[in-house]
């Protein structure tokens, strides 16, 4: 390989090592030491979980630093008093169903929208097969799942596809029970659990090929306390992976774990035509740790490849980011057996096919795979994450290429298994690779992964940083609406200041804290509430104490009540901060009574809105759902009269026109029209630099 100058990339800590970890700590007689462990949602739904079935699992640490866990031994985990919450995470509700039923500890299981939508029986059915007992609180096969005491008895069973899941669910099952397990794959699934235990003193027996046995003897063993350092993700790594071998300098990816069972994407890649060597290869712990080493790419031509049969489960989980690779190949690619996708996430299958035919990728949607045709032309376009992790940062690869501007719908969800996904793909830009920042649309929470360019729709990504654009005006100018669209037009994110005020307000409604006392005493009450701004499908959207709360603030409680709460001084101060930080890095459009003149007065672009008093009127009442007749649009004007005079009156923040600012009456106007209009002014005043 030439060597060429080079990034460093440290991914986060394996998922799949970590989950096993966890539970298997806490499992043991006496304490475990624990470094590497991926902090993401996903591994804290199973730390949570444990906690609740009381061990002390302690917090996971973002630097992937040591933690100590004392295990409870093989049977001191106790029955959760509440529902047991997965999540996301297929893994946590799998390996949970298997150690639930070992133990006999009854419990239910539910997770997220994504979650209860994915296959469960696939571990139900061969423990209810030993005697397990499960109770399908909604849907057969679905979550929430109830696990019921009982007796179970040996565990055979045969897998008609290689899941490390199942057979990892079953092997807890015996453990938790002390009966013989013996599964048979068609090939060898990853095989961290059965690494992990025999190095926790547990007899495990694998032998084959294909088809693969594991055998577990019964018996109530004590598992010795493990120390374990978790290497990096190859799942995480192969996103990396791939933009080194598309883009235009080498990457190096640091302490990747390398064991045999899940290098399949490595061998597909170089069959690709991809440059990866692999250095300092080593075991992580001794004896029987897990292998690792440092993978250096660097850019060269792909070819389109077929992918299938035996090597599908070693690289299960790099599918999406092999297929963008093959959307940049030259020739066709087929991706065969992997009919496991629709399983996931998401339907990834489907999920890749939607994606790529809206940014114009030549794709076939097959019922176990695709058919991929490469190119090299310019991608632009929306995509969607489908609330799958690994598509999100799939397209957000594809996105970064030279000459591609790809927006990703939810930026969030990478949460789920690789924390600071969007600040190391910024990096890397910033860092002279010279890769569009257009995959980085939407945002992280503000103060945390905010970090992350903003991206890009109709925006100029060689200008450098996008700008901020803040609709003033008064009320029912119809700033909110027009904001959203303009957001949407230009892939950046809307940052609506209203729903603040609204949030605060509903705040306040739901204390005890009597009416007349929200001045004095309200801003106590906020402190003690976590209000935040999440990035999501529609922008930047609201949440209290972690929970979006979009529609309860349009109720006729709050709307009567948000121009008096938003009037109060301490009100403001306590919202500036998180509204500046929203658009601290660009990519937004806010609206407010102030945006241009107080809190973001060094917007880039300011437009004024207004409208006549009758217009506004109308539009009102079309907002809330009321008729539109002569004698509520007067009652309706002569209100926001009153409320125009009270806020160009008021002492905190009164409504002004920003001096810099466009002023555009929408009077006559049509909604696309005054869109269109402020659009121009955006590609006006920041593409031509002036």
């Amino acid at each position: 390989m030439t060597r060429l100058p080079e990034d460093m990339i440290r991914v986060p800590g394996d998922k799949s090592i970590s989950h096993r970890a966890l539970l298997l700590s806490a499992l043991a007689s006496g304490r475990s030491r624990l470094a590497g462990l991926l902090p993401g949602e996903d591994c804290r739904s199973t730390a949570a979980a444990l906690r609740a079935m009381g061990c002390a699992i302690p917090a996971l640490p973002d630097d992937g630093g040591w933690i100590q866990v004392d295990g409870v031994g093989r049977t001191g985990l106790v029955a959760p008093r509440g529902p047991l919450d997965c999540g996301n995470s297929g893994t946590t509700a799998r390996l949970l169903l298997g150690l639930l039923s070992g133990l006999s500890l009854p419990a239910t299981l539910t997770g997220d929208a994504s979650l209860r939508s994915r296959p469960m029986a696939r571990v139900t059915d061969p423990l209810s097969r030993a005697g397990g007992r499960f109770e399908w609180e909604e849907e057969p096969d679905r979550l929430p799942v109830t696990v019921h005491p009982g007796a179970l008895t040996e565990i055979e069973h045969r897998s008609k596809v290689a899941s490390a899941q199942v057979k990892s669910a079953l092997l807890l099952a015996g453990l938790g029970a002390g009966v013989p397990v013996s599964v048979e794959e068609p090939v060898s699934s990853r095989d961290h659990s059965e690494r992990m235990l025999r190095r926790m003193g547990i007899p495990i027996q694998s032998r084959g090929v294909a088809p693969h046995h594991v055998h577990l003897d019964g018996g109530e063993f004590q598992l010795h306390p493990l120390e374990l350092r978790v290497p990096g993700d190859i799942s995480s790594a192969a996103f990396f992976l791939v933009l080194g071998a598309l883009g235009q300098r080498a990457l190096t990816l640091e302490n990747v774990g390398l064991n045999p069972t899940r290098t399949g994407a490595l061998a597909v890649l170089r069959r690709m035509g991809a440059q990866v060597e692999i250095h300092n290869a080593r075991e992580m712990d001794d004896p029987g740790g897990e292998p690792a080493g440092d993978l250096l790419v660097a850019p060269g031509r792909l070819e389109g490849v077929e992918i299938g049969g035996d090597e599908i489960p070693s690289l299960i989980d790099e599918i999406p980011i092999l297929a963008v690779a093959a959307s940049r190949a030259r020739g066709t690619t087929v991706i065969r057996d992997a009919q496991e996708l629709r399983v996931k996430e998401s339907d990834r299958i489907h999920a890749l096919a939607r994606n790529f035919q809206s940014i114009g990728v030549s794709t076939e949607e097959r019922p176990d795979g695709l058919v991929i045709q490469g190119g090299s032309g310019p991608l632009e376009g929306q995509v969607s994450s489908f609330g799958d992790h690994r598509i999100a940062m799939a397209f957000a690869i594809l996105g970064a290429l030279p000459g591609n501007r790809i927006q990703v719908d939810d930026r969030r969800i990478v949460e789920v298994s690789f924390p600071g996904f969007w600040e190391r793909l910024s990096a890397l830009s910033d860092a002279g690779t010279h890769f569009s920042s257009g995959g980085l649309a939407g945002s992280g929470t503000p103060g945390g992964n905010g970090e992350a360019r903003r991206g890009t729709g109709e925006e100029d990504a060689d200008r450098g940083r996008p700008p901020v654009v803040t609709l003033d005006g008064p009320a029912g100018s119809g700033k909110s609406t027009t904001a959203g669209e303009v957001a949407r037009r230009l892939g950046f994110l809307h940052l609506d200041s209203g729903a603040l005020y609204r949030a605060v307000t509903l705040v306040l409604l739901d204390s005890e804290l009597p009416r007349q006392d929200w001045a004095e005493h309200g801003a106590e009450v906020l402190e003690k509430v976590s209000l935040g701004l999440e990035a999501g499908s529609q922008g930047l959207e609201v949440q209290i104490e972690g929970r979006p709360v979009s529609h309860e603030l349009r109720s006729p409680d709050v709307t009567a009540q948000v121009a008096s709460v938003a009037a109060l001084p301490w009100v403001r101060e306590r919202l500036l901060a998180p509204l500046r930080e929203a658009a601290r890095d660009g990519g937004v459009v806010a609206d407010g009574r102030d945006m241009g003149t107080v809190v973001l007065p060094d917007a880039e672009v300011k437009v004024y809105l207004t409208a006549s008093l009758e217009e506004r009127a109308r539009r009102r009442l079309l907002q809330e759902g009321r008729e539109e007749v002569e004698p509520e649009i007067e009652s309706t004007a002569q209100e926001l009269a009153r409320r125009d005079r009270a806020d160009r009156e008021r002492e905190v923040a009164p409504l002004r026109k920003p001096a810099d600012a466009l002023v555009l009456d929408t009077t006559g106007l049509g909604f696309q029209e005054q869109v269109n209009a402020i659009l121009k002014l955006v590609h006006q005043r920041w593409k031509g630099g002036g």
